[in-house]
């Protein structure tokens, strides 16, 4: 990009582009408009010019869509963490509906039978999983301790977070001025924060080890707030706490009554109410009998498949990470839950798969990464399952995922529709449900 200055002019905008930002076309170039909304006319400036499009900032709203809203965060503009508090919530789900059918047409050549109404939960404190970057600012004299600037690689100087889950949402100042007075604050570069209902988990990635009176500080610290302080000097085996026999932390899937217990690194929904809310849906579309065999790829903690137990006869999960698999037997194993067996295989490498893909199955749901499942696409395909639920991270792969299995493997896309996992973000996360 060649970044310029160029006069204020206005516009009218016409869309808004896959990163919400606003679409004007000038003079048959098509301008990226940050902050601005479809139906408004505007005043911007250009900023940046490539080849086929230009960059603007926002300068003033001339005509307001009647779908703008007031940010409720201060630091709103200036933190990376959100791109859509300026756009009233139901008008959020309606462009990332937009987004999901169009992904679903353009890269999949597929369209859903019927849109499934949006799933929806908290739009504000509903972030129980969050990574912050840390690092001292000698321009400032202080540590910060937030997410990334919106268009820099800088920590965001932020004093309050309104995504973040409480207590995390009150705890970026304090953080800062605990690392701030650590003799090791310069080797401390992230915090990641996991909030388990009245638990709240801190884990301080160190790269030098903290001295005796670090450590006072760090209990001090932990004491006061009311929080598990974990240090990380290593990869994630490496993560203990600073103080010893802790419970776990621990989640309630309470429509089936079921507690799901994870180290504060673990991957778990973003979003509490909306995990709770998404897997009583999944199960729903899934419609598991009592003689059911129901195949749950990348089955994690047991999310889905412990909930699923409860009304199929068999469930079989397969997980990547062994330390998942571990803990999502225990979890079994704790709530006496005796009709499911979990597998640890890469669902990347088809040649580390064991006697799992040759059993039959009468129900699959898949719940992978932002790359999807494409890789186990050929077991789901053959393994007799009359219907699939997808849950996806990235409408792009669910996309291409979707194609496959409509064209290669006998399927028709029943079903689509968005879930509101991040409020306030481009993030689109989606459930899709395929009949045979």
């Amino acid at each position: 990009m060649k970044r310029i200055s160029a006069a204020p002019e206005e516009a009218d905008i016409v869309d808004l582009s896959h990163e919400a930002k606003g679409v004007a076309r000038i003079d048959g170039k098509t301008v990226f408009v940050a902050d601005a909304l479809p139906g408004e006319r505007v005043v911007l400036r250009r900023v940046g010019r490539h080849r086929n499009f230009d960059e603007a900032v926002l300068e003033t709203v001339l005509r307001p869509s009647a779908d703008r809203v007031v940010p409720a965060c201060p630091h709103y503009g200036t933190c990376g963490g959100c791109a859509l508090q300026h756009l009233a919530p139901a008008a959020q789900l309606a462009f990332k509906q937009a987004q999901l059918l169009e992904n679903l047409a353009r890269l999949g050549g597929v369209e859903p039978g019927r849109v499934i109404e949006p799933l929806t939960g908290l739009v504000w404190g509903y972030r129980r999983r969050a990574r912050l970057g840390v690092k001292y600012v000698a321009r400032k004299g202080r540590v910060l301790v937030g997410f990334r600037e919106r268009s820099a690689p800088y920590v965001a100087d932020l004093h309050e977070c309104r995504v973040l889950a409480p207590p995390a949402d009150r705890l970026l100042e304090p953080l800062a001025a605990l690392v701030g007075e650590l003799s090791i604050g310069a080797r401390v570069p992230q915090v990641e924060v996991a909030v388990a209902g009245s638990d709240c988990a801190l884990v301080l990635r160190v790269l030098d080890s903290p001295t005796a009176a670090d450590l006072d500080r760090l209990r001090s610290f932990e004491r006061v707030q009311r929080v598990r302080v974990y240090l990380q000097p290593g990869g994630p085996a490496t993560v203990a706490p600073l103080t010893p026999n802790l419970a776990p932390l621990r989640y309630e899937l309470g429509r089936f009554g079921l507690v799901i217990e994870f180290e504060p690194t673990d991957f778990i929904q973003v979003n509490a109410t909306l995990n709770e809310a998404m897997v009583a849906r999944a199960v729903e579309m899934l419609e598991p009998q009592s003689s059911s065999h129901v195949l749950d790829l990348f089955c994690g903690l047991g999310n889905f498949s412990l909930p699923l137990a409860r009304a199929a006869a068999e469930v079989v999960g397969v997980e990547g990470d062994a330390g998942l698999v571990s803990r999502a037997e225990r979890n079994a194993l704790r709530q006496g839950v005796s009709n499911v067996r979990f597998h640890a295989a890469d669902l990347a490498k088809p040649t580390a798969w064991s006697a799992w893909p040759a059993r039959r199955y009468d129900r699959v749901l898949l719940d992978p990464p932002r790359a999807g499942a494409r890789e186990v696409l050929p077991i789901v395909g053959g393994c007799g399952a009359a219907r699939v639920v997808y849950i996806s991270c990235h409408p792009g792969s669910l996309a291409r995922d979707a194609g496959i299995l409509v064209r290669d493997h006998g399927f028709r896309l029943v079903a689509a529709g968005v879930m509101d996992m991040f409020p306030h973000t481009t993030h689109v996360e989606a459930m899709a449900v395929f009949d045979r």
